[in-house]
């Protein structure tokens, strides 16, 4: 064993090393608490709950409330609702994030930081401050791709518009920061062999971004699956809106069973957490990519 080995090995272990896994230790728990409590209430029957109580050792375990949460607030046609404006939400936000990033970070013209500088103050503008304008537009803006031929209001591209509009300014300032770390050679090799703007950026640009664009993806999916206030507010018809807005349907008028609360968000989760697991390892590269170049 070499001595490098044996003198890494023999390092004290010093205080502040402790110290932050002892604070990074606390901090995965106090995130983790609500997620695995919400676990155990889902678990539980609501009437062993009444009789000892939230905080106590369970009588039974079972699955039942996951079952009733599934038939009783119709998860399956919420899911399609949610994916329906989920899905087509984050590929218009990456492609028109990563063209306008494109074209502000690698072109040089005389409006580049200007766009970027609007698009970037657009994430500073709260969403409550639009919202009574907007709702009048929705009403009197004509849209023949909607299914009622005439109005955005109640129709999923117009709750899809308004995510991609509020997602770019925050996607485009992130793209435009990784690709000002390309190599400009790579660019001018393909102007010099005759490729498009359109080309580069589709068979140059695009592949190189992959890891960003990853990170977008998972950050967009959840924000947007997770929203709720613009498909209450521009939605009037209950079955088109989202699968947040379907856990309303698991309470009575009169009272509120939590453990079955608790399984209908509990399911209502799994998505985003599947999509965080099948995009981890470029999430991870796309984070820390940036950090390693320039």
């Amino acid at each position: 064993m070499s001595a490098v080995v044996m003198a890494r090995r023999r390092r004290p272990v010093r205080p502040a090393r402790v110290g932050l896994h002892a604070f990074l230790m606390v901090m995965a728990a106090l995130w983790l608490f609500p997620l695995l409590w919400a676990v155990y209430t889902s678990l539980r029957p609501i009437g062993d709950t009444i009789k000892h109580g939230f905080v106590s050792w369970p009588g039974t375990i079972n699955l039942e409330n996951y079952v009733n949460a599934w038939t009783q607030a119709d998860l399956p046609h919420f899911y399609l609702n949610t994916l329906i404006v989920t899905i087509p939400g984050v590929i218009l936000t990456l492609a028109v994030a990563s063209m306008v990033a494109f074209a502000v970070s690698r072109f040089k013209w005389r409006f580049s930081l200007f766009v970027l500088l609007m698009f970037t103050a657009g994430n500073l503008l709260p969403p409550q401050v639009i919202i009574v304008p907007l709702f009048w537009l929705y009403q009197w803006v004509p849209m023949p791709i909607t299914d009622n031929g005439l109005l955005l209001y109640d129709q999923f591209i117009g709750v899809i518009l308004i995510h991609v509009v509020f997602q770019l300014g925050f996607s485009i300032f992130v793209l435009s920061s990784y690709m000002r770390t390309l190599s400009q050679e790579i660019i001018d090799s393909a102007l010099v062999d005759g490729a498009s703007v359109f080309r580069i950026w589709w068979s140059v640009i695009v592949p190189l971004c992959r890891p960003a664009l990853a990170a977008l993806a998972t950050l967009l999916f959840t924000w947007i699956y997770n929203d709720f206030f613009w498909a209450l507010v521009l939605m009037s018809t209950g079955a088109k809106r989202p699968i947040t807005s379907a856990l309303n349907n698991l309470q009575a008028e009169f009272f509120i069973n939590y453990n079955l609360l608790a399984a209908g968000a509990v399911l209502a989760a799994i998505p985003t957490v599947l999509v965080f697991v099948a995009l981890q390892r470029q999430f991870i590269r796309g984070l820390t990519l940036g950090a390693t170049k320039g």
